[in-house]
């Protein structure tokens, strides 16, 4: 069977996956884009258009990020990912942060009480918004996905969500070394998560530490 992978999900050193106030100029919140500047100079993310001021590095960051879209047919997003709105559709113009040919190329199921028709996209990505909890949402993915992997994209409640439930094989998630103090924790509820994982720690020149998580075996 296909797995369920997590990549190059960033928290802070208390554990937040984001910050408090996410807006539409402020995708993840106060916390800006310090979570994420280690991946900015990497070549998997220069690729993809996303910030960065080099041609972009080759060392260890790139190493992780670069693991992000192999094998992979579809991902699974929370609603705060895809954007910032909040209850009933206001506007079904929004069609995500990531312009007309967004970065994944594939089927993304977005999770939420809402319900909207599919979105197509250029470049193969189309959003199905798909209101469902975990093992339901896992199932609809992967019969999108074929034979391929499920990327669980986020947010960290999204993650969470999966890992209550017990459905992430892989998981790689970046420590990074700030303090939010507010906003979407990863790891609440999730005592004990460590036995059910063979966990390695990669430590990067740029600061973060880079953390894989693999499901034991038998677990």
């Amino acid at each position: 069977m296909s797995l369920v992978r997590v990549h190059n999900f960033s928290v802070s050193l208390d554990g937040y996956g984001t910050g408090e106030g996410q807006s539409l100029d402020a995708p993840f919140g106060h916390a800006g884009s310090r979570l994420m500047e280690w991946a900015f100079e990497t070549l998997t993310f220069r690729d993809m258009g996303l910030h960065g001021e080099t041609a972009g590095s080759r060392g260890v960051d790139e190493a992780f990020a670069s693991q992000w879209g192999r094998g992979i047919g579809v991902e699974i997003m929370g609603r705060n990912k895809f954007g910032p709105q909040r209850g009933p559709w206001e506007d079904e113009e929004w069609k995500g942060w990531w312009g007309d040919n967004p970065v994944f190329h594939t089927p993304v199921v977005v999770l939420t009480h809402h319900p909207r028709p599919v979105l197509e996209m250029a470049g193969g990505t189309t959003f199905h918004f798909v209101a469902a909890a975990a093992a339901a949402a896992l199932e609809q993915a992967r019969a999108l996905a074929g034979d391929a992997d499920v990327r669980i994209g986020g947010g960290a409640s999204t993650i969470r969500q999966f890992l209550e439930a017990d459905l992430i094989d892989h998981m790689h998630v970046v420590l990074v070394p700030i303090i939010l103090g507010r906003g979407e924790r990863l790891w609440d509820g999730l005592e004990g998560l460590e036995e059910r994982y063979e966990i390695e720690a990669t430590p990067s020149p740029s600061g973060v530490v880079h953390l894989v998580f693999t499901r034991r075996a038998g677990g």
